[in-house]
């Protein structure tokens, strides 16, 4: 075997795992700025109206802890309040429930 051609194919196993390694490095560094950046977003908008970007208020509705803009009066639910609303009202009629049932 020629030994420049086994030096050659070192070189670039050397070089492919060198660039693996950087690779994973980068990808690192992107997925940290990545969770810094939702954090900072979190931060910024947290308790902020969606709609205007106003602060939030937590109030309690039937029950429930919502949260309503001091600005536009907008309501907004977390995950499952949607649900415990419904739950609360289950045993009556009207105009809640149909609601409700609209965005279940």
């Amino acid at each position: 075997m020629d030994p420049k051609i086994g030096k050659k194919n070192e070189d670039e196993y050397f070089a492919r795992q060198e660039y693996e390694r950087q690779r994973k490095l980068a990808q690192q560094r992107e997925a940290q700025l990545e969770q810094d950046q939702r954090d900072q977003l979190k931060q910024t908008h947290w308790m902020r109206c969606p709609k205007d970007g106003m602060e939030l208020v937590e109030i309690e509705f039937m029950g429930v802890k919502v949260d309503k803009c001091t600005h536009c009066g907008g309501i907004f639910l977390d995950a499952g309040e949607l649900d415990q609303l419904f739950a609360v009202n289950s045993k009556q009629s009207g105009v809640i429930i149909k609601v409700l049932q609209v965005f279940r």
